[in-house]
């Protein structure tokens, strides 16, 4: 049976009154899907589930995030697009918008490329995140939102030289911490505090953090505002 679903307040989601765990997407390509996605169809549209614990996007959503970065028609950078899971509902979103999805992985960017089949909205580029210059020349102007999911040390500073390069004045960042990925043996707070203060440092304002149980565990989720000087 198909659930009932209601908008949510961010345009482009849905979310099941009866379920305080599941959200939806349209599917901005009708008949093709991700791997075990679940689907229906209801009044003309198909709308594709987004789990949670797959999505670090789904996730602070589904904890009360506020504001929200990646919007329908808008410009985005994605870094750390792995097999897609997440990019696909990104695209699904900003439907005449465009989203360049970074991803180091050879293997994973050949999966990313075949699950987003058709999804005219998505640029795949091969490239480490930690050196923006390498795919500097295929991104044709500055992006209205930053997206990074990549679990590596100095996880602000790879959004920072990125936002350098790439991020329109008053655009968004959304920044997923993996605080295991940083310092094992340092409290996930402390972690998510001196990330906070760096980018502070470099020309964001933040504008809430939240972590990311029962999720994820040991993440945290950042949402700034870049002010480029």
């Amino acid at each position: 049976m198909s659930p009932n679903l209601l908008s949510h307040k961010f345009e482009g989601i849905f979310a099941d009154p009866n379920r305080s765990d599941k959200l939806y997407t349209i599917n901005l390509v009708p008949g093709v899907y991700m791997r075990d996605e679940k689907t229906f169809n209801e009044g003309g549209m198909e709308y594709r589930e987004w789990n949670p614990y797959r999505s670090k996007l789904a996730a602070a959503i589904l904890r009360g995030m506020k504001i929200m970065p990646v919007q329908a028609r808008k410009t985005g950078l994605y870094l750390g697009a792995s097999s897609g899971t997440t990019v696909s509902h990104v695209s699904d979103i900003i439907g005449e918008g465009i989203v360049y999805a970074v991803e180091f992985a050879p293997r994973s960017l050949r999966e990313l490329i075949q699950n987003c089949e058709g999804r005219y909205n998505v640029i795949p580029l091969l490239g480490d995140a930690t050196l923006p210059a390498q795919y500097r020349q295929k991104i044709l102007s500055l992006v209205d939102f930053l997206y990074q999911d990549v679990a590596q040390p100095f996880q602000a500073k790879i959004l920072v030289d990125n936002a350098k390069f790439f991020l329109k004045d008053q655009g968004l960042a959304f920044l997923a911490i993996k605080s295991r990925s940083i310092d094992v043996t340092e409290e996930p707070e402390k972690i998510y505090q001196k990330e906070t203060d760096f980018l502070k440092q470099n020309n964001f304002v933040i504008l809430e953090t939240l972590t990311l149980d029962p999720f994820s565990a040991d993440h945290a989720v950042i949402v700034a505002k870049y002010l480029r000087k």
